[in-house]
Order: C-alpha cells, then sequence, then structure tokens
C-alpha cells in the first residue's frame, strides 16, 4: 500500500496518543499498570534479537528509538539484554508518553534510560553524552534506530498545510540521523515487507536491505500473510 493511499486517521493525531497516554499514565499511578505492548511481546522480543545480533551491546553505543511511549522496547535492551542503559534514548511527541516511560523506568530500576519530548519530522532528538550532531558530510548521530508501529501512525496524519503527506519526510529523516554503517529496524503492521524496501530504498536515502525478521504466518478469508512485518536496512560507511 502507498502512504498516499491511506486514509487520516485519529491514530495519526497528537490528540489521541495525549488521551491515550493521560489514561496510561493514570492507570500505572493507580495500579501499576504498565499499559500495550504494540504488536506483542513476541515481536518485540523478535527486535531485541535481531538487535543483540547485529548490533550487540557495546559501552559507546548509541541507540534511539521513534516514538517509544511506554518505553518498553528499549527496558527490554537494558534489561535481560544487557545494553548500557545511558546509551539508550526514547522521544515521542506526546509528553504523557514520556513521563509514563519514565516513571515505569524508576520503578524498574532503569532511570539512566533516557526520554525525551521530540517531533521527529522537525526536530533533531538530544544527544547522549559524547555524542556528535548530524552533519552535511553523512555522519548521524545514532548507531541504531528502532521503530515499532510509529511510521505507522505517522501515515494516518492529514496533509500539512503545503498539501504534504508528514510520513514521506520520514525517510530521510532516518538517513540523517544514522551513523555511517548504522542500522534501522521497523516494525508495521500496515506496509509489508516489499512496501518498506519501497520507501526507504531510494537513491536519496542511500539505505540498503540488511535483513528481516521473521514472524508467524496466519491465514484469513483464503489469504495468507503475517501480522506485522521486520525488516532491517542499513546506511553505508560510504556513498559512493
Amino acid at each position: 500500500m502507498d502512504t498516499s493511499e491511506l486514509e487520516p486517521s485519529k491514530l495519526g493525531t497528537k490528540e489521541h496518543w495525549d488521551n491515550v497516554y493521560e489514561e496510561e499514565l493514570g492507570n500505572f499511578s493507580e495500579n501499576g499498570d504498565e499499559g500495550e505492548i504494540w504488536f506483542g511481546k513476541k515481536a518485540m522480543a523478535g527486535m531485541v534479537k535481531w538487535a543483540k545480533q547485529y548490533a550487540p551491546p557495546r559501552s559507546d553505543i548509541s541507540i534511539l528509538e521513534v516514538g517509544s511511549g511506554n518505553g518498553a522496547l528499549l527496558f527490554a535492551l537494558a534489561g535481560e539484554a544487557c545494553y548500557p542503559a545511558e546509551r539508550l534514548l526514547g522521544i515521542d511527541y506526546s509528553e504523557g508518553a514520556v513521563q509514563l516511560a519514565q516513571s515505569i523506568g524508576r520503578s524498574r530500576g532503569l532511570p539512566a534510560v533516557t526520554f525525551r519530548v521530540c517531533n521527529f519530522l522537525r526536530e533533531d532528538p538530544p544527544l547522549l553524552a559524547g555524542n556528535h550532531e548530524a552533519d552535511g558530510d553523512g555522519n548521524g548521530a545514532w548507531d541504531l534506530i528502532l521503530d515499532k508501529g510509529t511510521y505507522d501512525a505517522i501515515a494516518l496524519m492529514e496533509k500539512d498545510e503545503n498539501g504534504i503527506i508528514p510520513v514521506e519526510g520520514y525517510p530521510m529523516r532516518i538517513t540523517k540521523l544514522l551513523n555511517p554503517g548504522g542500522h534501522f529496524l521497523i516494525t508495521s503492521c500496515n506496509f509489508t515487507e516489499a512496501e518498506l524496501q519501497a520507501k526507504f530504498i531510494t537513491e536519496e536515502t542511500g539505505l540498503q536491505y540488511h535483513s528481516r525478521i521473521e514472524h508467524p504466518i496466519i491465514s484469513f478469508g483464503g489469504s495468507t500473510g503475517s501480522a506485522c512485518s521486520s525488516v532491517a536496512f542499513t546506511k553505508p560507511a560510504s556513498r559512493n
């Protein structure tokens, strides 16, 4: 499916997500409920397993999650996967999501995982200690960028004041922020692997296909497929 074919939805509005996380923040305060894990624990575990294989923990690694929500994926990396918590940053344009993730981090004993309010399409994320800003020579600030459902939500936004679909600018934002040799891993329920490749592998981005995560195959109405797609891309160390 092309992004231009998607009808705008409340799932693409900041108001919706502010309401969602206001409720989840209240639930966490009242009974410790950390909220939903988008696409489920198995999909998240697959992303963690992929990261450990292709971007294994090291003391100076820099990992960014775009649209981090309640922080479940980054907590999984900092917990059982043993990534250094201080090298993980989650950003979300909903202040409630950031407050929830920070509260969960403190409750889990992982306050060093950083969460900040940031509109990814318009702002560069804050830097971790020792990181350098992206420059005009193709050097970014992040070794691994993760997306679990955020691209899907952005694809449901209304056109901007210039008639442009906001999600169209997403792939170049990834390219700008990735370090040469860095990886981008995305899990989507709205787009197939082929559709994701068509959007992210272009002459403009220079990204290359790296690998995929296998998900269980399901059958429905005579058709078969996966409930979600997970694809990894890499930014070449140099572009000729």
